[in-house]
């Protein structure tokens, strides 16, 4: 006996499908990309950090460096003290470099690491060049480093001049050092007026009057022709004036020398 077939309908659903959006493969990898490039710099940092706690031991050991004769280690060591609470790795070696800077006759500091706990701290001082004003030091470079040094350094020549115009004179000064050292002279004082009229004394007395134009050409005419001819008699020269166009003229201290003929100049100053 056959049994019956059963009646089997298919029933759709009337309720509209929802379609399920797709992504690409290239889509795909771009969001796997989005996902792990910040995990990884997670797990990077995460490893740095730990690294760094391993590594980061104190520092135990500090060397200063240098040709001392203003600045002391002592100072250094002083100066930096605060900052070397952080790790042999940590530490701030820039702000230690400031601090090192900041003391007095302190030209240029390094601060270095040397491996596993040492600093090292490399100081080169200012080398004083010429007094200025009452009290200050230029360095070689014609800066103004000390403006109330204890240190009065009568060796060195006083340059003078206007605020602002150290580097100014300090240039000329430099300029003029070899040119004296030639000649067998020493530079007392070099300055420079409001007006900008320049005037040069030499450490045995005489005044060398430069006046505001043409001062190159002034200080030629100065060392090749006048300190020759002057240079026999030049114990008796009170100035030496040098404010004319082709000549110049000279104040004796006694009166001039009876074998020594007056010098013209043509009367144009300035």
């Amino acid at each position: 006996m056959f049994g019956r077939k059963a009646n089997r309908r298919r029933v759709e659903s009337k309720l509209p499908r929802l379609k399920v959006p797709t992504l690409g493969a290239a889509w795909a990898r771009r969001l796997r990309t989005a996902l792990l490039l910040p995990m990884a710099g997670v797990v990077s940092y995460g490893m740095f950090k730990g690294i760094q706690l391993v590594l980061d031991q104190p520092v135990r050991n500090l060397v200063v460096e240098g040709t001392f004769q203003r600045v002391t280690p002592i100072q250094v060591e002083a100066a930096v003290a605060d900052g070397l609470n952080a790790g042999f790795l940590t530490v701030n070696l820039g702000a230690l470099r400031e601090r090192v800077q900041a003391l007095d006759w302190v030209d240029r500091a390094n601060v270095g690491r040397r491996w596993p706990d040492t600093l090292i701290v490399r100081v080169t001082e200012h080398q004083a060049a010429a007094r200025w004003g009452e009290s200050g030091l230029l360095n070689v470079r014609g800066e103004l480093f000390a403006e109330r040094s204890q240190h009065v350094f009568p060796e060195l020549p006083a340059l003078a001049g206007p605020p602002g115009s150290e580097r100014e004179v300090a240039r000329r000064y430099l300029a003029v050092r070899g040119k004296l050292a030639e000649a067998d002279l020493s530079l007392q004082s070099l300055s420079m007026d409001e007006r900008g009229s320049w005037r040069l004394v030499l450490e045995s007395g005489q005044e060398i009057r430069l006046g505001r134009r043409d001062i190159d050409e002034r200080l030629y005419r100065f060392f090749d022709v006048v300190a020759p001819a002057l240079a026999a008699q030049l114990k008796s020269v009170e100035y030496v004036d040098l404010r004319y166009t082709n000549g110049f003229a000279v104040g004796w201290r006694d009166g001039p020398p009876a074998n020594l003929a007056a010098v013209a100049a043509v009367p144009e100053r300035g």
